[in-house]
């Protein structure tokens, strides 16, 4: 990159503030107090994020007199639910081509599956009265290179042969830069309704009220920080109390989890984005986008991108850092040099845009398994379930795996837990250096193969033939 054209590029960052957009708004509830002494309930939820959350309001919803008590370690939404991009996916499989690859004598259940998931997400928010900004705006995946474009059209014939193309619309050259005018954009696939665009913070914060009119106690600043059994049930320990439950469940996601065992399955993934400041009309006419569709391209290195509420453009991905050891780390959550990659990039695509500023810069952690997509599972004799892996596409997946969890810790069989997907758990990552070693690795051979025309090393084709990828 040209020294000259760093610096025309970042003075777009000039007065952008390191924090989440979407949680940076006045509208943002005082916190619950902490726990002091001790509780009982039926169900602990451990996690303030989606993932407690849509546990303790259907563990509501299906048994109003269950009582229920959720201990959040900050606020509610604070960390991958009020930092993410805001798509509401139905895939419950991080992608039709990772679930048909993983699971293919499953995978038209499990899209019937997500698109019920989905539409239960949109009735819940209409009927909680929810403020989220949802959209069902669909999803475009666009080719910037002609390669990808041939991949896209075999892709989407592929999937009408297999008759999993419903919904979905390739669209040519003309016709995606007709949906959005970007000079780098050469086809497209829409799939207009399985993904909405949401606020995913407002999501978090409309969650948190409709647990606490149902009944729900919400206790946050309240770390989770042992798990141990006590008599019929388990005990949760807390800095200044304790919970006593009958049954637990565990929405930590990439925070340690209180069942050790659990814990090589994930590996925190920093992944980071920006939001610029509101597009005026002259430049939302230049860039047109006017159905609003969530965009993703398709390189492995990928960017998505999207419009806010008042027009903003959120544009985050590419970068995807994993940091020694796998800790999780606040100081992580700020990289300047991605988001000066990252704004070459946004001008590269939207040159017509050139002089918009930059009003927020922000990073967070991903929980990241092997195969891509959650997992679940049981501890403590099924008094205790857990669900986490969502590998950056759990806004809408984090409502399936708060029923999965509910499922398991009631005994019964049901369609959900019957999912080889439910059933088996992806390989664990490997102890460091090894772990460091061949994420790095596979990082080098991702970027490799987007220089070189999608072709896939060595070592990516071994990985691919055992399962196993690195993705945020």
């Amino acid at each position: 990159m040209a020294p000259g054209a760093m610096t025309r590029w970042t003075k777009s960052l000039s007065e952008a503030q390191p924090v989440a957009y979407w949680l940076d708004d006045p509208g943002r509830p005082r916190p619950e107090p902490a726990l002091t002494g001790a509780e009982t309930c039926d169900l602990l939820v451990v996690g303030g994020g989606y993932s407690g959350l849509w546990t303790a309001l259907i563990a509501k919803e299906r048994d109003p007199a269950t009582d229920v008590v959720l201990v959040e370690g900050r606020e509610a939404g604070w960390a991958a639910s009020g930092r993410n991009g805001g798509f509401c996916a139905a895939s419950l499989t991080h992608g039709l081509a990772n679930g048909l690859a993983r699971w293919p004598d499953e995978i038209h259940r499990l899209e019937e599956l997500g698109a019920r998931n989905l539409d239960a997400i949109e009735e819940a928010v209409a009927r909680h009265g929810i403020d989220c900004e949802f959209e069902r705006t669909g999803e475009i995946d666009v080719a910037t290179e002609p390669y990808q474009a041939w991949e896209l059209k075999d892709w989407y014939a592929e999937l009408e042969a297999k008759g999993l193309a419903g919904g979905l619309e390739f669209l040519d050259r003309d016709a995606v830069r007709e949906q959005v005018a970007s000079p780098t954009f050469e086809a497209g696939l829409w799939d207009r309704r399985g993904v909405a665009m949401l606020h995913p913070a407002k999501l978090a914060w409309g969650l948190k009220r409709a647990c606490l009119r149902l009944g729900v106690r919400i206790y946050e600043h309240t770390p989770a920080l042992t798990l141990k059994p006590y008599g019929a049930g388990m005990a949760v320990r807390t800095p200044y109390g304790q919970v006593r439950a009958r049954q637990v469940a565990l929405g930590t996601n990439i925070f340690p989890s209180l069942v050790k065992r659990v814990r090589s399955y994930t590996v925190p993934v920093y992944d980071y984005a920006m939001m610029t400041e509101p597009l005026t009309a002259d430049q939302m006419a230049s860039i047109g986008w006017k159905n609003r569709q969530g965009l993703g391209d398709s390189a492995n290195q990928f960017h998505y991108f999207r419009l806010s509420a008042d027009n903003r453009i959120l544009w985050g991905g590419y970068d995807a850092v994993y940091p020694y050891g796998g800790r999780v780390r606040a100081e992580y959550d700020d990289r300047p040099e991605t988001y000066a990659k990252l704004a070459g990039h946004f001008f590269t695509c939207f040159p017509q845009l050139e002089g918009v500023r930059f009003t927020h810069t922000w990073g967070g952690a991903i929980d990241t398994c092997s195969r891509f997509s959650a997992f679940f599972g049981t501890a403590h004799q099924g008094k205790v379930a857990y669900a986490a892996g969502y590998t950056g596409l759990g806004v809408g997946a984090t409502r399936f795996g708060a029923e999965v969890m509910l499922d398991l810790l009631s005994g019964e069989r049901t369609e959900r837990t019957e999912l080889e997907m439910v059933r088996r758990k992806p390989l664990p990552f490997p102890p460091e250096p090894f772990a460091w070693t061949g994420i790095a690795l596979t990082k080098w051979s991702l970027a490799r193969a987007d220089a070189h025309g999608g072709r896939r090393n060595l070592w990516l084709r071994t990985m691919d033939k055992l399962g196993l990828g690195f993705d945020s």
